[in-house]
């Protein structure tokens, strides 16, 4: 794998910040509050990646456009009561972007955080100074649509052959599929290895922090 890339591009939640069972518990909040039924940990699980709006749509698809709003306004709501924090980073992870950008790779995020949202956990990390390109579904399509991954590759000047996607759930890897770029799989987030294996990565690791051990 060494010298074959020169962008990475990786998720955020789940990926690199430690947030999914945060994530499925606002989620939970979010549904008890609009006086919805709870989604199980698994569904809640399942549509982590998406944006905010197509993740609703797939837990509740029976409820209109205004009940989404409702529940995306009470699950920020429930979000914003815990601050990110250097902390929440998985272990090795800043270790890890540090030694890949050292090693002259291009990095960037795509995530179904919004743009907004993104920056202010990216700042409160203290991870901003190695990424070259950020994108959340707000400024373009939500995953699996391959366009968030085809702009950050356009902004950055990277072939789809040069590319590599890193996430932790099949809306990440079903992107990368979709934009014809190759990924690697992390069990440290939403779906299981299963799951993951079924889009035939080139790697499935435990932990993202190990991609250093292959790529360096």
């Amino acid at each position: 794998m060494k010298n074959r890339f020169d962008l990475l591009v990786f998720d955020w939640d789940g990926t690199l910040f430690d947030s999914i069972p945060f994530i499925v518990d606002c989620l939970q909040g979010a549904a008890r509050d609009c006086g919805l039924p709870v989604p199980s940990d698994t569904a809640a699980r399942g549509v982590i990646g998406l944006s905010l709006d197509q993740a609703m749509l797939a837990l509740f698809p029976v409820v209109g456009s205004g009940r989404r709003a409702d529940l995306i306004e009470a699950y920020r709501r429930f979000y914003e009561r815990r601050p990110a924090c250097p902390q929440d980073l998985f272990h090795g992870v800043a270790a890890m972007l540090e030694q890949l950008k050292r090693a002259g790779y291009r990095l960037a995020v795509a995530s179904g955080k919004t743009s907004t949202q993104l920056t202010k956990a990216i700042a409160a990390t203290g991870t901003a100074g190695w990424f070259d390109a950020l994108r959340g579904p707000d400024q373009t399509a939500s995953k699996p649509d391959p366009l968030m991954l085809q702009e950050i590759m356009a902004d950055l000047g990277s072939a789809p052959e040069r590319t590599l996607m890193i996430g932790d759930s099949v809306h990440d890897l079903q992107m990368a599929a979709n934009a014809r770029v190759e990924a690697v799989a992390v069990t440290c987030g939403a779906n299981s290895r299963a799951q993951l294996m079924a889009f035939n990565p080139l790697h499935c690791l435990q932990q993202t922090r190990e991609l250093a051990a292959i790529l360096v």
